[in-house]
């Protein structure tokens, strides 16, 4: 049975109402897997985004005189909105950039999401002193104003929500930029913002690319705090512009290289099929993705037999279909990148044993699902993010030698160990340098009220419930003098 056809929204969606581009400039937005024309959708200009900031900065005021109850009243409406419509946004998500029907969990993240802050806005509280002789402190935790979030095509509508509803429910009014590869959910939610309630100004969504609406935004002097997901590059031109404006308040969650370390003791079953399902959900294009595998000699064998029939057996095609689970990658960009470093792990020594070859002309951007074995550790497929199905299995023999090859990067968002030895995985997980250590589960499980970032490139600072809200609010000391 064949999906429903949804609402394709392409305009702009700024103080409480849909709008093209000032230019009315758009840009074509292709379906991955028939490379069919999906959208034409509007590239919001410079003058766009200002306009979009003006119109949270004069929204904030009375925003944030709300309790944080009133505020959350329109993110739980917005949450009931995304789970009534699903289905809807699911086939989007398949249109724009590839992401199966069925395996898409974006909607229910997200809902989640926003229920889960509209209940935190009392955590933001601040604290009491009376450790100076003579006064009363104490301090206050107050909304930045306008707040910005730009984010990433791989999960976006979660992303969306995910930086957008910390910053709500504590007082802040937001403006978040959408991928160009990915924007049709992100543009859809704006029907719902509206009819959740919020305020016009509050909650603005544009598309387009970095240049010129990401520029504008992580330079404006209005914009007081800005989160991004995505790339090392851009994270570091975001920091830059940050810097050279008004030293805007950023976090960054960005790349990853994330390595999953398998001993001889562990569950083989269980630690194949989660790790194969890690680096091939959503076709290998997730961040956190465990797209370095190291395994035990005296077990490499057998896993890699079990990790290789599982990984194989993905099943691509067309992803609105509710059985597929593999889709395309999002763009023809992608495709491309992501064959360029399967070439250069063969040219790099790496021996092949499953997927490699590209797809046929003309019939979607699809990876295979593929495995290399002990590629040189110093080679440059090692080291940076590929971001699709694409994996290395190394053999290792002893914990320190299998660390040092793990911590071997630049990288550092999430790592995994797996092994029924207690004292072992508590020992490899202080040692792993990462934001995150799953022991005897790997990404992408999470604990979604605890700190999630990373360590070296992968990022600075983190997202999570108190992370998050503290992220979003500056920190006030009031000194009351008592007098005799």
């Amino acid at each position: 049975m064949s999906a429903p056809k949804p609402l394709v929204e392409t305009r702009l969606f700024i103080n409480g109402e849909y709008a093209d581009a000032s230019d009315r400039k758009t840009f074509k937005l292709y379906n991955p897997a028939t490379h069919d024309l999906v959208a034409e959708v509007a590239e919001a200009s410079a003058d766009d985004t200002n306009r979009a900031v003006a119109a949270a900065k004069a929204a904030q005021p009375a925003w944030a005189e709300l309790a944080p109850h009133q505020r959350g009243a329109h993110m739980k409406k917005l949450a009931a909105l995304i789970r009534d419509n699903m289905q809807e946004l699911a086939v989007l998500e398949a249109m724009s950039m590839g992401k199966p029907v069925g395996t898409y969990i974006d909607g229910v993240l997200a809902a989640g999401r926003l229920d889960t802050f509209a209940e935190a806005g009392g955590l933001v509280q601040g604290k009491t002193s009376l450790n100076t002789p003579g006064t009363v402190g104490f301090t206050w935790k107050q909304p930045f104003g306008v707040v910005a979030g730009i984010i990433p095509w791989n999960v976006p509508l979660y992303f969306c929500i995910n930086k957008a509803a910390p910053a709500l429910v504590v007082g802040n009014v937001v403006v978040i930029k959408s991928s160009e590869k990915a924007p049709l959910t992100s543009a859809r939610i704006g029907h719902w913002i509206k009819e959740a309630g919020f305020p016009p100004g509050v909650f603005n969504i544009i598309s387009g690319y970095g240049n010129p609406s990401g520029v504008t935004l992580a330079s404006h002097m209005d914009v007081r705090a800005i989160s991004f997901t995505g790339s090392g590059r851009t994270g570091r031109a975001i920091t830059v512009a940050a810097a050279q404006s008004n030293l805007k308040n950023v976090t960054l969650e960005l790349g990853g290289k994330s390595p999953a370390i398998i001993f001889e003791d562990a569950d083989l079953e269980q630690a194949a099929a989660e790790t194969q399902y890690s680096i091939q959900w959503n076709s290998g294009q997730v961040c956190m993705a465990n797209s370095r595998i190291y395994v035990q000699d005296t077990v490499a064998d057998k896993y890699i037999a079990t990790f290789k029939k599982m990984f194989g057996a993905a099943k691509a095609g067309d992803p609105t279909d509710p059985g597929i689970n593999h889709g395309p990658v999002a763009d023809e960009v992608q495709y491309h990148n992501v064959h360029r470093y399967i070439d250069m792990a063969k040219a790099a020594g790496g021996e092949l044993l499953l997927g490699g070859e590209k797809a046929e002309k003309g019939k979607g951007f699809f990876v295979k699902p593929t495995i290399f074995t002990n590629t040189p550790e110093d080679h440059q497929f090692m080291k940076e993010e590929i971001f699709g199905p694409v994996v290395n299995i190394s053999v290792f023999s002893s914990e320190d030698e299998v660390l040092k090859k793990a911590n071997d990067t630049e990288y550092g968002l999430y790592s995994s160990v797996y092994t029924k030895n207690i004292d072992r995985a508590m020992r490899v997980a202080k040692h792993l340098e990462a934001g995150t250590v799953g022991v005897n589960c790997t990404s992408p499980t999470t604990c979604h009220d605890l700190p999630f970032g990373g360590y070296k490139a992968s990022g600075t600072g983190r997202e999570g419930v108190r992370e998050s809200l503290d992220h979003f609010c500056e920190v006030k000391t009031v000194v009351v003098k008592v007098g005799k």
